[in-house]
């Protein structure tokens, strides 16, 4: 994200940037997100702008065919018509533009920012999202382009995209060309694009692995990855095989398979040699070449022969001369062993018409928009080089000269879609022995793809009664040819691809759990982490203390993000990943994640309330939802049905709802009585001994799974909001089908000791007094750490707590924080680092302190200094036997180690010892 001041007038600015690459606020759809302030073009809309309405389609007549809030062709030129504003506009330009660039987008919307007048959130889909980035730049310097001059200038977008591709008079032509260079550098290429929409179709998760085209199907274990059409179980020694084309012939010669005669020559006479030993004509070509670059056909003398080295020699030392089978060019695909798609290749050529010269028909071939360069589109662009030319003088030609009406002008000679040729599909004409050739030979060389590259009179006889057969074996074989052939069928060869790597009913999936909520997320988190490797599961975690892949720590840092959840699942160990998943991820760039299985929000409270647009419970309960509403219809989400905000997501989470709640029995609200009775899932704590006993109710099933006081984690059922996390992780594990024999077990050995949940209710007796570490940082946190030390207080002298809390906070937050600890506390110590998140230095305890002291707090007990580590080293020596200290620290490590390093003297500390 980026950001920029609101002018106080003037011209349009962008004032933020987003990427959102998974679900988010907006929409499912990874989309750009531009924060643009119209300025005085507030007072400008479209319907008041001469000419502007028609200029723009001139510029972007494909605009017409968008139907925006219409539904219809033409409905966006309707609305540019009765008026709207250029925020909307710049929406569908950007989309446009990619489209007309080669990557097609359709998904879009504008709407006003609350309390921002003039203010607007563009946003618009991307494929590429470098492209996307650019792509909202080009759009607002057009749509300012077509601006009066004293309304003209955009602020702002040196982050949206370095450059300016429309300086110097360049205009939407400049643009275009600049973003489809960036499509043409980041897009997939029609192989790779074709397998992931298959994957895509079948439901299968994908991830790009860099900028090019290495993709992930797939998630944790189950992942399978590709580049092209080489898999991840492509054998190396096989590709190497195919790479060496003296190799490949021998293993195929061996294996009885038909083959052209020839040798590796290392210079133009031994070429020669060759030749005139196996008879002319010959093909030249280097030993590990590709894309037909470096091969000369149809030679027929010592001279041409002699040129055709020298043409190979330039791309390795190593020439192959081999006789030349006579008839067609065909392409047979292998998949799995079994032929899936065959094409004839028809080289580079055009036909004469009698009045136009050869350049110019090459020009008008080059006109249709099935081609583009390189393997950007389904053909490629002739492109007239020394071969060609050489090839036209042979034939006693030039690119001026005019050919006869018909005549067939060859401009390569060979066949391949890379240098400009074309294919005919004749899937369905092919011999079955020139199939079972094709196949063997696939085989032969172990490629589980294989482009195998054949010379047949005719493809629907036998090559063994006509003559030909195997030329080359290609592994990483272009689908272009088979995709849009041409002429004839299009094939589906990305299925049997896609199958040969998941099988039917296999879909790359691993159960992804994400948790979310204001607190309770780390604990829950790792509850479930502790139930699911109980049932034998290898489980990638996320949380505020770092990713953990089993018992092996990956990272220290906060990992509640997307970034670190999409480490997780690249992981290909990982059989079940459990993600925290905090509201600035979401924020920022969405999830890590397009769908759940097993989606939670535990609570909605004060916290963060007054950044980044979240000003109320409501704005962060819309935040918190987008974890639920991206459950897969068959996963479940599971909503604290204790708390009015996250029960009211029921009407839009995915798949089937559970509810968890702490009033069961005689205490159940109606609202969850009506849902149990109706067969619904729902884990509640009832009355019982010691926290009460915990619940399954199922399908009009009542399962009662164990005592909440059996839980080490709720010591003993004191610690209420333990219960509440364990309701919430037995309904996740439930609900994936985890037997409650397995989640009473787990939950039976599952402590708040550091060791499995750091920095939540850890507890230390080694000093003579209680020590409780609690990462309680909001107001709702330390309201339930407040309400288990009233619980304990009767067994302890005294009670000293060490409270803060982060500086981004409201400062009504800060004072409810102080006026909390005032009510559970005998001793406050307040400290500051390092939280101060940008505030003065000390801001944040005098706020505090006036929330202690305005709750009638005696002043002389209330202590404030400034470093973490020396406030809890007051609190410890404050202790006496018998004393009960509370830490709530934001460094739970080192604070952590502290406590156990800690040596009491033998008198505690007193005020006057303080500096």
């Amino acid at each position: 994200m980026t950001e920029n001041p609101r002018p106080q007038a003037g011209p349009m600015r962008m004032l933020q940037s987003w990427v959102y690459r998974g679900p988010h606020l907006f929409s499912h759809t990874p989309m750009i997100r531009m924060r643009l302030d119209l300025g005085a073009l507030e007072e400008w809309p479209t319907d008041r702008l001469p000419g502007f309405t028609d200029a723009l389609l001139e510029m972007l007549p494909g605009l017409q065919q968008h139907g925006c809030s219409y539904g219809v062709p033409g409905g966006f030129v309707r609305r540019l018509r009765e008026g709207t504003w250029l925020g909307h506009v710049a929406e569908h330009v950007a989309l446009e533009l990619q489209t007309r660039a080669g990557s097609r987008v359709t998904r879009g919307k504008t709407r006003s920012v609350r309390g921002c007048p003039g203010c607007y959130n563009v946003l618009y889909s991307y494929r590429e999202e470098k492209a996307g980035l650019l792509a909202g730049r080009v759009a607002l310097q057009l749509v300012d382009s077509l601006l009066p001059p004293e309304l003209q200038g955009v602020h702002g977008l040196e982050e949206l995209h370095r450059g300016d591709p429309m300086a110097e008079g360049g205009g939407v032509q400049a643009g275009l060309d600049a973003l489809a260079q960036v499509i043409r550098r980041h897009a997939l290429g029609p192989t790779t694009r074709s397998l992931v929409q298959e994957a895509e179709r079948r439901g299968i998760p994908v991830m790009r692995l860099d900028d090019f085209s290495l993709v992930q199907l797939g998630h944790g274990k189950r992942q399978q990855r590709l580049r092209a059409s080489i898999t991840g179980r492509t054998s190396s020694i096989a590709v190497e095989a195919a790479g060496d084309k003296d190799l490949t012939k021998s293993m195929l010669s061996n294996a009885g398979l038909p083959v052209p005669q020839g040798a590796v020559v290392r210079s133009a006479e031994a070429a020669i040699r060759e030749a005139e030993r196996i008879g002319y004509p010959v093909v030249t070509k280097p030993l590990d070449g590709n894309h037909g670059r470096g091969v000369t056909l149809d030679l027929r003398t010592p001279e041409a022969i002699r040129q055709g080295f020298e043409h190979a020699a330039v791309h390795g030392r190593n020439v192959i001369v081999e006789q030349q089978y006579q008839g067609h060019d065909h392409r047979i695909l292998v998949i799995g062993g079994e032929v899936r798609a065959v094409a004839k290749r028809v080289p580079a050529h055009v036909v004469g018409d009698g009045a136009r010269t050869i350049a110019a028909l090459i020009e008008e071939v080059n006109r249709d928009p099935r081609r583009g360069s390189g393997h950007e589109n389904m053909l490629t662009r002739i492109e007239v080089d020394d071969h060609v030319l050489g090839l036209l003088e042979k034939d006693g030609l030039t690119l001026e000269s005019v050919p006869e009406k018909d005549r067939w002008v060859a401009l390569r000679d060979t066949a391949n879609l890379s240098t400009g040729g074309t294919a005919i599909d004749c899937t369905d004409d092919i011999h079955p022995d020139n199939a079972s050739i094709a196949r063997r030979a696939a085989l032969t060389l172990g490629l589980d793809v294989a482009g195998i590259d054949f010379m047949a009179p005719d493809i629907r006889r036998s090559v063994r009664e006509t003559g030909g057969g195997i030329v080359e074996v290609n592994a990483a074989p272009g689908f272009r040819m088979h995709l849009e052939p041409f002429e004839g069928w299009s094939r589906d060869i990305a299925r049997p691809v896609v199958d040969m790597l998941f099988p039917p009913g296999e879909t790359g999936r691993i159960p992804i759990f994400a948790v979310t909520g204001t607190n309770g997320k780390s604990t829950t988190t790792r509850m479930v982490t502790h139930i699911l490797r109980h049932s034998g599961l290898t489980v990638g975690m996320t949380s505020t203390s770092g990713i953990w892949i089993n018992d092996d720590k990956i990272t220290d840092d906060d990992a509640s993000g997307p970034r670190s959840a999409r480490m997780v699942l690249r992981d290909p160990t990982v059989e079940a990943a459990v993600l925290e998943t905090a509201r600035g991820g979401i924020l920022r760039e969405g999830l890590g994640f397009e769908e759940a299985d097993i989606g939670a929000v535990l609570n909605i409270a004060a916290d963060h309330l007054g950044l980044k647009e979240v000003n109320t419970l409501e704005d962060l309960a819309a935040v918190k939802s987008v974890v639920v509403e991206s459950v897969r219809r068959d996963g479940c989400s599971v909503l604290n049905a204790d708390d009015p905000l996250t029960l009211a997501m029921e009407r839009h989470a995915g798949g089937r709802i559970a509810f968890f709640s702490m009033h069961g029995g005689d205490r159940m609200s109606e609202q969850l009585r009506t849902h149990i009775n109706a067969g619904g899932l729902a884990v509640v704590n009832e009355d019982g001994a010691g926290g009460g006993d915990i619940v399954v109710h199922n399908n009009r099933r009542r399962l009662p799974l164990m005592s909440a006081a059996e839980i080490p984690a709720t010591l003993g059922g004191m610690a209420g909001f333990n219960i509440q996390n364990a309701l919430a992780a037995v309904a996740m594990v439930y609900a994936q089908g985890i037997s409650p024999p397995v989640i009473r077990a787990a939950l039976q050995t599952f402590s708040s000791s550091f060791e499995q949940s750091p920095g939540r209710l850890n507890v230390h007796d080694a000093h003579g007094f209680r020590v409780i570490m609690d990462y309680a940082h909001n107001p709702a946190g330390l309201t339930a750490l407040c309400d288990l030390v009233a619980r304990l207080r009767p067994k302890h002298d005294r009670v000293i707590g060490m409270v803060s809390m982060p500086g981004d906070r409201r400062d009504e937050d800060m004072r409810e924080m102080g006026r909390i600890a005032a009510g559970a506390f005998d001793e406050i110590v307040l400290r500051e680092r390092p939280d101060g998140r940008g505030r003065r230095a000390g801001e944040v305890m005098r706020l505090i302190a006036e929330g202690v002291l305005s709750a009638g707090f005696p002043e002389g007990r209330l202590h404030c200094v400034m470093e973490e580590h020396e406030a809890a080293d007051l609190c410890l020596r404050m202790a006496a036997s018998g004393d009960l200290v509370v830490l709530t620290p934001t460094s739970v490590d080192d604070v952590w180690a502290q406590i156990r390093a800690f040596e009491p003297a033998k008198a505690p500390a007193t005020v006057r010892e303080v500096a």
